[in-house]
């Protein structure tokens, strides 16, 4: 869903939408996988099924817990070169018409071929930032909780600043089990990557701007 802020001087609506540039596009239900690569936007935008989904604008202490995840990832893999990790927006390919764009998204270097140009297809770790209303909070912790597993990514992060958790979930027989719910003062591991670590409070302290 976009989210909305109305001005407080808010701009004359003597005019009509620009129905014409909403007509180069496909109804709702009618995009295909080549309409969605196409769009060539820096916008959050999902696509399952024909429908694409244009989610709301990060704020910035979400980006700066995203950032500060993707850093510490880069850290611990870049002496080794075991594997690229990215941040959205950059869509991730989970089946044939459904694409996600996690927050975080990381490819061991061994499945570097599921890297193309436009998109990955699926990811080896994942990472969602919660935003702080009902509509995030049931995409991942639910919907992308089910997507991400049926898509066989190994391992998914919940990180929620609600609750100052970081929920680590890693796949077994197609299905996520819960290999640590982390608090602060403790440090919350990968599965994945053998001895990757942050600190909880640390992640969530870096919500703040310096």
């Amino acid at each position: 869903m976009v989210s909305i802020v109305k001005s407080k001087s808010p701009r004359p609506q003597t005019g009509e939408p620009a129905w014409d540039i909403a007509r180069l596009f496909p109804l709702q239900g009618y995009w295909d996988e080549g309409d969605y690569l196409a769009l060539g936007t820096n916008h959050l935008v999902e696509f399952t099924d024909g429908r694409i989904e244009v989610l709301a604008m990060p704020k910035p202490a979400h980006q700066r817990i995203v950032l500060y995840l993707c850093d510490e990832i880069r850290a611990f893999v870049r002496p080794e070169k075991l594997g690229e990790a990215l941040i959205a927006p950059m869509p991730v390919r989970l089946r044939a018409r459904k694409y996600r764009e996690p927050d975080v998204m990381f490819m061991l270097a061994k499945h570097a071929k599921r890297k193309s140009a436009d998109y990955w297809k699926g990811a080896d770790l994942v990472m969602e930032v919660v935003s702080d209303d009902d509509e995030s909070r049931r995409r991942d912790h639910k919907q992308k909780r089910e997507d991400y597993a049926a898509a066989g990514i190994p391992e998914y992060w919940i990180v929620d600043p609600a609750t100052a958790t970081i929920t680590v979930l890693s796949l077994h027989r197609g299905e996520y089990r819960t290999h640590g719910e982390f608090k602060k003062k403790q440090r919350a591991t990968s599965v994945l990557l053998a001895g990757f670590s942050v600190e909880v409070g640390e992640v969530f302290g870096a919500a703040t701007a310096p």
